[in-house]
C-alpha cells in the first residue's frame, strides 16, 4: 500500500490539474488496481486540495511563464505622403515588449508574408533573445 500512496502523491504533485478520478484512471492504465475512494482518501490525508483548487493559474500567469516563447504578429496599414497604401508586417516579442518590423510592401501577397516569416525564423535560430537584442549587439 505504501507504493500506491507514494505513486498517488507523486501523480498529484506532478499533475496539479488532475483530480482523484483522473489519478485513479492513470493508475488503472499502469496496472495498479485501487478504488477511486482510496485515491481520494490518500489525497485528503496528505492535505492535497482538490484539483480545481490546486490548478488556479490565470491567463496572466500563463503569459508570464511562456513570455520567452510568445510572439504576436499583425499588419499595420499606412498611407505615405504620396498617397500610396503600404502594409507593414510587425512582430511583438512578449518577453522584451519590443516590436520588430519585418517589412513593408504596397502589394501584400502570401509569398511576401511567407518570406518575411521565414526571415524571422532564421533570425530566431541564431539563439534565444535575438529579438530582444538591439541592432549591433549581436
Amino acid at each position: 500500500m505504501r507504493f500506491v500512496r507514494l505513486l498517488v502523491l507523486r501523480l498529484a504533485r506532478e499533475n496539479s490539474n488532475w483530480g482523484y478520478r483522473r489519478i485513479h484512471g492513470e493508475l488503472l492504465v499502469l496496472g495498479v488496481r485501487v478504488a477511486a475512494s482510496t485515491v481520494w482518501e490518500i489525497l485528503q490525508e496528505a492535505g492535497i486540495d482538490p484539483a480545481s483548487e490546486r490548478a488556479t493559474s490565470t491567463w496572466a500567469d500563463f503569459l508570464r511563464s511562456q513570455a520567452d516563447a510568445l510572439l504576436a504578429c499583425d499588419f499595420l496599414e499606412t498611407v505615405t505622403l504620396s498617397g500610396a497604401r503600404m502594409y507593414v508586417f510587425a512582430v511583438i516579442e512578449h518577453a522584451g515588449r519590443r516590436i520588430r518590423i519585418l517589412g513593408a510592401t504596397a502589394h501584400l501577397t502570401a509569398r511576401w508574408v511567407t518570406q518575411a516569416a521565414k526571415n524571422l525564423v532564421m533570425d530566431l535560430e541564431d539563439g534565444p533573445g535575438v529579438l530582444a537584442q538591439t541592432p549591433g549587439s549581436k
